[in-house]
């Protein structure tokens, strides 16, 4: 735990917290605001595991540190732009949920974005993209992961038949000692 020069302690404290990603993004179609929910971005173990739901900020963003403000009234657990910001990629390179528009949107609408641009990349040249995405059944546009889970189950559930086939069709008894090497009657080789 951090503290300020009158020992005071900072909540949550580290350069992680305290560089808390702070852009704003408002999002329209047809001149129709479209709201962004940030309830359930963060992991679920991270919410309950990680951030206390007793635990309030306490002298965070005192002093110039740069990053978004936290309000000090709602517990860590409740602040899940600071729950997502927390968990540390590995990668350079990442992506961070913002948030979810769950209206309903149509293949072709524009959706128009208005930006307020808070965050700081200049200094040690970084850059910033905007992602729109959807998710389907097996989670993000990426499906690898999806499929890789999915292929590596199917050649398990194969296994577990194949292996249970052969100890139907041709059953051996387990533990049977006559089948270690030392139990085996084999015939003498010739000149031995």
């Amino acid at each position: 735990m951090g503290e300020t020069d009158n020992k005071d302690p900072i909540i949550p404290c580290g350069l992680i917290a305290w560089s808390l990603f702070n852009d704003t993004y408002g999002f329209s179609v047809k001149g129709k605001d479209l709201k962004v929910n940030k309830r359930d971005i963060a992991w679920g173990s991270d919410k309950n595991y990680k951030f206390g739901a007793d635990v309030f900020p306490k002298n965070f963003q005192v002093g110039d540190v740069g990053g978004k403000s936290l309000n000090s009234s709602i517990p860590l657990s409740e602040q899940e732009d600071l729950i997502v910001w927390m968990r540390t990629a590995a990668l350079s390179t990442f992506r961070k949920l913002y948030g979810k528009i769950e209206d309903d949107l149509q293949a072709n609408d524009v959706i128009t974005v208005v930006i307020e641009n808070n965050y700081n990349t200049y200094d040690f040249k970084g850059t910033k993209s905007l992602v729109l995405s959807t998710t389907s059944w097996i989670g993000g546009k990426n499906d690898f992961l999806g499929v890789t889970f999915i292929t590596i189950g199917g050649i398990c559930l194969f296994l577990a038949i194949t292996f249970i086939l052969l100890y139907v069709i041709k059953p051996r008894p387990l533990g049977d000692p006559s089948y270690l090497s030392w139990n085996r009657n084999s015939t003498p080789t010739p000149g031995r």
